[in-house]
C-alpha cells in the first residue's frame, strides 16, 4: 500500500497566492502546494442557499478537468476548499448539509460508509465555526480524505469509497449545488 509515502506527501497544506483570483470577497490562490505536489486551481464558486453566500467553494487539480466522474473515480489527488463566508454556518449546519450530500451522494445508501461519514463529521466538526474560517478536504486516491481547518490536519479518513462520496458531495450527479459544482469544474 501507498500508505505511508502518502502520508508524508500530504503532511501539510500550504497555499501560494502569487496570482490569487476574488471570488466573493475571498482569496482564492491559483496553486495548493501539498508538500512535493502542487495541485492548480480547477474552478471555484459560491454556495447560497435562500440568497445568502455561505462558503466559496474552490476545487484544486493536478490535471485540469471538466468531467467531475473522472476526478472522482481518477487516481490523481485533488482538493476541494471551502472558506467560510456566512456567520449563519455552523458546526450542526455543515454537519447537516453534508450528512444530506452523503445521502445524495450514495443514492440513500451511506449505510457502507457510516463509520467513515461519522468519524470525518466528528472530528471536522468537532469545534465551532466562524466566518473566515477555511476547511481543505484533500482527496488521496486508495487512501481516502485528510480534512484540514485552517491549515491544521484533523483527521485522515481512509477508504476509496469514502473518498470518492465525499468528492460527488459536490461534483456528483446530485451535488449539494449545481451552479457551485459548474464553477468548480470551469477551469
Amino acid at each position: 500500500m501507498k500508505f505511508p509515502r502518502l502520508i508524508t506527501l500530504l503532511a501539510a497544506v500550504v497555499s501560494v497566492t502569487a496570482d490569487a483570483k476574488i471570488v466573493s470577497g475571498v482569496e482564492v490562490p491559483d496553486t495548493l502546494a501539498i508538500q512535493q505536489t502542487e495541485l492548480q486551481l480547477n474552478g471555484a464558486g459560491v454556495r447560497s442557499k435562500f440568497f445568502m453566500d455561505l462558503y466559496v467553494g474552490s476545487l484544486f487539480t493536478s490535471l485540469p478537468s471538466t468531467e467531475a466522474a473522472s476526478l472522482i473515480r481518477g487516481d490523481q489527488p485533488s482538493a476541494i476548499r471551502l472558506n467560510i463566508t456566512s456567520s449563519m454556518i455552523t458546526k450542526e449546519k455543515l454537519a447537516d448539509a453534508l450528512n444530506e450530500g452523503f445521502n445524495n451522494a450514495t443514492d440513500g445508501n451511506t449505510t457502507p460508509i457510516d463509520s467513515s461519514i461519522n468519524q470525518f463529521v466528528e472530528m471536522t466538526f468537532a469545534n465551532d465555526i466562524s466566518e473566515g474560517d477555511q476547511f481543505t478536504l484533500v482527496s488521496a486516491p486508495e487512501i481516502g480524505i485528510y480534512s484540514y481547518k485552517n491549515g491544521e490536519m484533523l483527521v485522515l479518513v481512509e477508504g476509496d469509497a469514502f473518498r470518492r462520496a465525499l468528492l460527488s458531495v459536490w461534483l456528483g450527479d446530485k451535488p449539494t449545488d449545481k451552479s457551485l459544482k459548474k464553477a468548480m469544474l470551469s477551469q
